[in-house]
């Protein structure tokens, strides 16, 4: 069966009322604003009321570099927490919510798979409770606001050459990358070049992930740097006087969302910025809740541990308040065997010579995270065509790092397929968690792109082009030289060049530009080529997919 079959059956014979689902949890059914039997966000009521409750242990899911071979993490992170309750453990998970652009592109959902799935599935990957459409309006009619300013006699003395805001579209769409509007004579504004993020991309979804309460949103809002006056000034969303509008706008979507997996487990999933163009972390106020009402919460971070991994850690936690007490890292012996050179076509035959290539790009995880003082483990997410030989070989190369390394098959057996990394898991949150930060918070920027460079993607040097040095002395100008630092770059390489696979060295890392995201509260470091408007593949994902005449719907995964 596809993963769409398995959702679709489970939802028809046994999905529970997310009313229970919140009653295991310690919450009424007056905590919830339902969307439906199945999904609720949680009231501000509830989340006040949670403010001072202590939090439980904290564990990271994230993974090696993505491959076209596919790792698994989300399914991962879905069948530990069933096994964890299996074990009678209060675990609740935290996830991101899917985006439409590689829903509908080639990446997939981020639901989970198989056996380890959060419901309702097609809900979920599609609009949900609406919070990627409220991050849009609220994106773009911040946009439009900033238009109209600029038509009606531009008294801010905002320069359109140099006006950051971008819209947003929650769909890859590359023909909007790159834009010219205003035209059309003076009645439709002014002309000026722009274009268009995908919305998971936007600083408003890092300001929502970020953001405390619906206060602190508020104050973020207020702080976004829309753009620069002719001298060359910040303004801001306050100096536009449209905090209040663009806050109000957010005001349900800042909300964490509760839905359940295929075995009832709890699942908080909020939020949803990419890990290579983004800060790659659910929100703070879902990580939070998870916390405060589970003894265990496991999130998951974005793509690789190089990215979505060391955001969370440098980025997220300082706002959590609260370190991952283990780290698992997803890791597949097809995964690694196209990292040692393997063409894809040749994955689902064993080779070991290919495997010891490829465990480099492991490697270097397991030591990056191993930097940061927390114990970790990795989960071994098998495939059928994995020989034991090529597992055994991951477990004792993995034993030799001092890390401990299982087997765990949650897409076909669901919980039951992550029991032995469940154990492995509670055996590492009994050993000591020492959480270090990999740099200075007062650094310079440079000093932190150079020190996550080196310690974390092994390169050996940073080179900036003009544009990227213009706007390090514009952003050290206005002081914000403090704030961290969130690199923009490809998921698919340790490096900034897709192609490196393995576990490159000696690289140089190009910045093109640096980008204040004074809401969210860190600078974007724009390396190689990545976008923040990806573009459908030839074939994307669409194409396969349909809805009958009684709305059952096919072909999403």
């Amino acid at each position: 069966m596809s993963d769409i079959e398995i959702a679709q059956a489970n939802e028809a014979n046994q999905m529970k009322p997310i009313t229970e689902i919140a009653a295991t949890m310690g919450l009424a059914a007056d905590d919830l604003e339902q969307y439906g039997k199945s999904k609720a966000k949680i009231s501000f009521e509830a989340l006040n009321r949670l403010k001072d409750r202590p939090f439980g242990k904290l564990v990271l899911v994230t993974s090696i570099n993505p491959t076209p071979a596919g790792e698994g993490k989300s399914t991962v992170t879905v069948g530990l927490g069933d096994a964890l309750r299996q074990r009678g453990q209060n675990a609740i998970i935290a996830l991101r919510e899917p985006s439409l652009g590689p829903v509908m592109g080639m990446k997939g959902g981020a639901t989970g798979g198989g056996y380890a799935q959060v419901v309702p599935m097609e809900d979920i990957n599609l609009h949900f409770t609406g919070d990627m459409h409220a991050l849009t309006s609220a994106v773009d009619t911040l946009a439009a606001l900033i238009d109209n300013h600029l038509q009606q006699g531009n008294a801010l003395n905002l320069d359109p050459r140099r006006i950051l805001w971008k819209r947003a579209l929650d769909i890859n769409d590359r023909a909007l990358r790159n834009t010219v509007i205003g035209l059309g004579g003076p009645l439709s504004g002014v002309p000026r070049e722009t274009g268009f993020d995908i919305t998971v991309a936007s600083e408003l979804m890092a300001v929502l992930c970020l953001a405390e309460d619906l206060a602190d949103l508020k104050i973020r809002i207020s702080r976004i740097v829309v753009g620069y006056t002719y001298d060359k000034q910040p303004v801001t969303v306050a100096d536009l006087e449209v905090t209040g509008a663009i806050t109000m706008l957010l005001r349900d979507a800042i909300k964490p969302n509760l839905v359940q997996t295929l075995e009832h487990t709890p699942a908080f999933i909020h939020g949803g910025p990419f890990a290579n163009i983004a800060h790659g972390c659910n929100s703070v106020l879902a990580t939070r809740t998870a916390l405060q009402l589970g003894d265990i919460a496991i999130t998951e971070a974005g793509f690789g541990a190089d990215l979505g991994g060391e955001k969370f850690l440098d980025i997220k936690t300082p706002v959590l308040g609260k370190t991952p007490d283990s780290i698992v890292i997803v890791a597949t012996a097809r995964a690694l065997k196209y990292n040692g050179g393997s063409a894809l076509n040749e994955l689902q035959t064993e080779n070991l010579d290919a495997l010891a290539k490829g465990f480099a790009n492991l490697k270097r995880h397991i030591q990056n995270m191993q930097q940061y003082g927390v114990p970790v483990v990795v989960a071994l997410n098998r495939f059928t065509s994995d020989t034991d030989a090529e597992l055994q070989f991951l477990i004792e190369a993995c034993a030799k790092l001092k890390v401990t390394a299982v087997t765990a098959t949650v897409w076909a057996d669901g919980g039951a397929g992550g029991l032995d990394l469940a154990d492995a898991v509670l055996a590492s949150l009994n050993e000591p968690s020492h959480f270090t930060p990999l740099m200075a918070a007062d650094a310079s920027a440079e000093s932190k792109i150079a020190t996550i460079v080196r310690k974390i993607y092994g390169g050996a040097d940073v080179a900036y082009d003009a544009k990227a040095l213009q706007s390090l002395k514009l952003i050290a100008d206005n002081r914000w030289d403090h704030l961290p630092v969130c690199i923009a770059k490809t998921q698919y390489s340790l490096s900034d060049d897709a192609k490196a696979l393995g576990a490159p060295t000696g690289f140089t890392v190009h910045v093109r530009d640096v980008i204040p995201k004074l809401g969210a509260g860190f600078l974007v470091v724009m390396t190689g080529n990545v976008l923040t408007m990806p573009g459908l593949p030839k074939h994307p994902a669409a194409l396969d997919m349909d809805v009958d005449a009684t709305g059952k719907i096919s072909g999403l995964f």
